[in-house]
């Protein structure tokens, strides 16, 4: 695969980060040649008014293509796991989305700005870290190449749409069933009975003006398994397995877009003003730290954007070399689709090959 006008994708799943993923195609003005899109079952899908054909899944229709990205299920039945091979086989770059190879010692692990020459090291297979971790990892890379770190402290403030369409939906309705059946006052007073059956959830509590101190399944430790994801994926990322992370993921009534208190412990003294000018020229990362003037990063202002937004940015007062950071991005696009899409941009301008590394 030499570097040329047009590449063939495939675009395996067409949940949110799926479409989202064709979205930020389009947005990027990606160099397509031909896009295939896929999943367990063929029809027709329209998104931002342009309508695509999506095809059932199966191993022939990686034929001829470059890249396939895979938008997420997972497990051992999940696509990547059943297809990407194949698709591998077939000369395509796979950059999956999910949890099933971001772990294994022959699958780079990839934030194209933190560590894309990783990139270059790939056998057929790239993973997307996970959401949390990718903005994360972002923001302090920066910092980490000036004055090293040695210790994170990380609690998240994860939306909704990190669980997926149904997780969406279930904090809409939610909200929506409150606002029809009670008063504020009702609602300030009684907690709402949430009407959803407990197999129909994906949530397994309310999660309407509620905080859920749970992703993903708990571990011996007490840990979940997202909060570990945190731990074990900036290690492989920033090829330091010395750096001491710790973290509380909390999942948030908000539709979209991931918020992320950081403590941040440095080798070096670091001023906070020196944290905004090395952010300032870090590259997808912008700086909104303007707090006298109510200007710092949310949520609302981060959806549909690729960047990480860092603000709030202070020494502590009480540790030596402590350092705080928030910092907020869109889940499913810089910590999912734009990523995964940005992995492919990176191949293309570095001429980077499967077929040229066989």
């Amino acid at each position: 695969m030499k570097k040329k006008s047009g590449y063939n994708v495939a675009v395996v799943g067409v949940g949110a980060v799926g479409v989202e993923m064709l979205r930020v195609l389009k947005q990027h003005k990606f160099p397509l040649k031909e896009l295939r899109v896929f999943a367990r079952s063929a029809r027709d899908i329209c998104v931002d008014g342009k309508t695509y054909r999506v095809d059932k899944i199966n191993a022939d229709g990686f034929n001829g293509m470059d890249f396939a990205l895979f938008a997420g299920t997972e497990g051992d039945k999940g696509a990547a796991v059943t297809y990407a091979p194949e698709a591998v086989k077939r000369g395509a770059v796979v950059i999956d989305n999910g949890a099933d190879f971001r772990l294994r010692k022959d699958v780079p692990l990839v934030v194209p700005e933190v560590n894309g020459e990783d990139a270059r090291k790939h056998k057929g297979i790239i993973a997307n870290p996970n959401c949390s971790t990718i903005q994360m990892v972002a923001a302090i890379a920066p910092i980490h190449r000036k004055v090293k770190i040695k210790r994170i402290i990380a609690v998240t403030y994860q939306a909704a749409s990190g669980a997926g369409r149904g997780a969406i939906k279930q904090l809409w309705d939610e909200t929506g069933f409150i606002h029809a059946k009670k008063s504020l006052e009702e609602a300030w007073q009684s907690p709402l009975q949430c009407k959803y059956k407990a197999q129909e959830a994906a949530f397994p509590h309310q999660i309407a003006f509620n905080l859920l101190a749970q992703i993903g399944g708990f571990r011996d430790d007490g840990y979940t398994s997202e909060e570990w994801k945190m731990v074990a994926e900036t290690h492989k990322i920033f090829h330091d397995k010395k750096i001491r992370i710790s973290a509380t993921c909390v999942r948030v009534p908000v539709l979209n877009a991931h918020s992320e208190a950081l403590y941040l412990e440095t080798q070096k003294p670091v001023s906070a003003a020196a944290v905004r000018a090395i952010l300032g020229k870090a590259k997808g990362v912008v700086v909104i730290d303007e707090p006298a003037a109510g200007r710092y990063p949310m949520p609302v202002s981060a959806c549909g954007k690729d960047e990480v937004f860092v603000g709030r940015i202070r020494n502590d007062p009480f540790v030596k070399n402590g350092l705080w950071l928030w910092v907020v991005s869109d889940n499913l696009r810089k910590g999912a689709a734009s990523n995964a899409v940005q992995i492919a941009e990176y191949l293309i301008n570095e001429h980077m090959t499967y077929r040229a590394k066989r």
